[in-house]
């Protein structure tokens, strides 16, 4: 006998980045993904990362950034861009709530994070 599949499904995921221990949570609920990214060993600045349904042009979907609790800094918006933009278009365009507590949030970083959440999926 089978087990049914879950009702959520999550998976999570540490790493080095940088030499900095990063821990990643991805968790897909009916309505949004939740991902945590982490160098804290907390969730952080919470972002929510929606698909804009004013846009234009399909092929090319912006999305709004809005912090909901934490710092409201401009670099927080540009790195829930980077990060959740690609997690949203793959979950079908659902919206994404981002927990970000980073230590170095280079560039470098950012890509090496990415690949991280790539393989910690679950949508």
């Amino acid at each position: 006998m089978s087990s049914p599949e879950p009702v959520i499904r999550s998976r999570q995921m540490e790493k080095e980045v940088n030499g900095i221990s990063t821990q990643v949570v991805c968790t897909e609920f009916s309505n949004y993904i939740f991902v945590v990214l982490s160098q804290y060993g907390k969730i952080g600045t919470l972002i929510s990362v929606t698909p804009d349904s004013r846009s234009n042009d399909i092929s090319t979907p912006t999305f709004s950034t809005k912090v909901l609790l934490g710092k409201d800094e401009p670099l927080t918006h540009v790195c829930a861009k980077n990060l959740a933009t690609f997690v949203s278009q793959e979950a079908s365009n659902k919206p994404v709530l981002l927990g970000l507590a980073l230590k170095d949030s280079s560039m470098d970083a950012i890509k090496q994070m990415k690949e991280i959440i790539k393989s910690c999926q679950v949508w």
